[in-house]
């Protein structure tokens, strides 16, 4: 295997950038950034710590998955999960973390690279409140660069077409994935109480 290890050795390879590549990263939301962001109901959050490199999803309605509070800073709320908080411990660790921002039925995407803190500020979130249920903390992140990214890998991926569609009797479900690691857990109990113990868990 021929490995490659240098930037200049890449660029050899695959040459410059399009310059509109570059100029398109600004170091907060533009008008345009900001009403494309604003639609969004999902994104991916990657963080680092001691024990590595982590990724994970967020999704919720528009205003309710993240809030601009400015151009410089998005307020994040940590809706209910299951307690492993390796993004919070990677946050509290190493504040770097990346965001790519989706919109259902829109090709491009949207990355904003920054450092974020955790917190517990209450004025916060009272604003992230559903239901009666409030999140425990809200990651605050100030940005340090946003773009747009280009439709191709999502076109490639034909990933809005319903045609596209994984048939869930072909992907193991959440209970079989959870038995594959632990052998005596009880995955058919877990499948056939799934959806209705999250729809109670939601917030």
């Amino acid at each position: 295997m021929t490995k490659i290890d240098t930037p200049e050795a890449l660029e050899a390879l695959y040459g410059k950038a399009v310059i509109n590549a570059l100029k398109k990263e600004t170091p907060e939301l533009t008008p345009e950034y900001h009403r494309w962001i604003e639609r969004s109901c999902f994104f991916a959050i990657a963080s680092v710590g001691d024990t590595g490199i982590d990724c994970s999803p967020r999704g919720d309605t528009p205003q309710q998955l993240f809030k601009i509070l400015d151009n410089k800073r998005l307020a994040i709320p940590d809706r209910r999960g299951n307690n492993r908080l390796d993004t919070l411990k990677n946050i509290v660790a190493d504040p770097r973390v990346s965001l790519l921002f989706f919109i259902p039925g829109i090709e491009e995407t949207l990355r904003i690279k920054g450092r974020a803190t955790v917190t517990t500020d209450p004025a916060l979130i009272d604003t992230f409140e559903v239901d009666g249920k409030k999140p425990l903390t809200v990651i605050f992140v100030d940005i340090d660069t946003v773009f747009f990214q280009c439709a191709r890998a999502l076109k490639r991926a034909h990933f809005w077409d319903v045609e596209t569609q994984a048939d869930k009797s072909t992907v193991p479900t959440a209970g079989q994935m959870v038995r594959g690691a632990i052998s005596d857990f009880d995955g058919d109990a877990y499948d056939s109480d799934l959806e209705s113990r999250q729809k109670a868990t939601l917030y």
